[in-house]
């Protein structure tokens, strides 16, 4: 398996980050909320710059800046924006959360965060993953105190994580102001259960958004939902 991974206007080489390419990322990037047309905007845990080039792709205004805290990753994601056609326009910092958080002033329009979500508490032998994969690497706490700190009062931010712990982490935003807008429930397939969700939170409270999203009918045929969503950018959609 090549680890380079050919969207329509960017390609992505991925062989020194822990995680690769998932339909999670693919998934934010492509839903995250730019109806208020954002000028600056944060990913933050950047990975291999997935999302963050989407919305470089999307959004021909907008500035992109990203965060990743793994030094090999940072290194392939600069890389990644480096060869991509939006370059002038993306760059990435390599810092953990809370250290960018005391660090920098800017305020941003739109933050988004596909965020570590393993909260088992073994680890494997690989640190790397580890540090990607498991939540201890950036907590939800973590997570929304940078969001309450770098997000402007009109910002968006948006976020995938497990079905399960939506009703934590909305809670969590409430506790410092931040309000759940829009939300957007994934499952796999027609009959497996919900697995993801999508949500867009802002500092204004407003009637909640909700609708449902199926990604695939058999193996490897989408429905036409997921396909609407994300035909910009796989090749074969």
């Amino acid at each position: 398996m090549s680890d380079t991974f050919k969207f329509k206007q960017f390609s992505i080489n991925q062989d020194k980050c822990a995680m690769k390419i998932g339909t999670d990322g693919v998934l934010l990037g492509a839903w995250a909320n730019i109806n208020h047309n954002p000028i600056s905007v944060l990913d933050i845990g950047a990975g291999t710059g997935l999302i963050a080039l989407m919305l470089a792709q999307r959004s021909p205004q907008s500035f992109v800046e990203a965060i990743e805290i793994d030094a090999d990753a940072f290194e392939q994601c600069a890389g990644n924006f480096e060869n991509s056609i939006w370059n002038d326009r993306l760059f990435c910092y390599h810092a953990s959360l809370l250290e960018y958080v005391e660090e920098v002033e800017d305020k941003y329009d739109l933050i988004v965060c596909n965020p570590p979500f393993y909260s088992e508490d073994y680890k494997t032998n690989n640190k790397a993953r580890d540090l990607a994969r498991f939540n201890d690497a950036m907590p939800f706490e973590h997570l929304l105190y940078a969001v309450a700190n770098l997000l402007d009062d009109n910002g968006k931010f948006c976020t995938i994580i497990p079905n399960k712990e939506q009703d934590r982490f909305v809670k969590l935003a409430n506790q410092i102001h931040l309000y759940l807008n829009e939300v957007t429930l994934v499952r796999g397939n027609n009959n497996s259960e919900l697995k993801r969700s999508l949500l867009c939170f802002s500092r204004q409270e407003s009637e909640l958004q909700t609708d449902e999203l199926t990604i695939e009918i058999n193996r490897h045929q989408y429905t036409p939902e997921y396909i609407e969503l994300t035909k910009e950018f796989y090749l074969k959609m």
